[in-house]
């Protein structure tokens, strides 16, 4: 299995990597790191993640507040937001 995102999806992880990494050299990288490790969870197990709303799924982020919400597809997951979980939880659901 693979992933795509959602390019709004790619636009606010490479946004939360700056943020992290403008507040400490380095810590943007570990953010991508555990947003990685995310998702190859998620890929590797689709339905392990508790449903969200319709078919989207949300994986959590270690270390950081944030949560990968994605709808399993036939060749992969597509990744619908890198939402940090505590800012507007429904912004993402014009994405579908």
């Amino acid at each position: 299995m693979s992933f795509s995102f959602h390019p709004e999806a790619e636009k606010e992880f490479n946004k939360a990597i700056n943020y992290y990494e403008d507040i400490e050299p380095g810590l943007g990288y570990d953010f991508a790191l555990e947003v990685n490790s995310s998702i190859n969870r998620s890929v590797d197990f689709p339905k392990a993640w508790a449903i969200l709303e319709g078919d989207v799924r949300r994986s959590l982020v270690r270390r950081f507040p944030f949560g990968i919400l994605y709808s399993e597809e036939k060749d992969g997951i597509f990744i619908v937001a890198v939402m940090h979980l505590h800012r507007e939880p429904g912004y993402w659901k014009h994405r579908r």
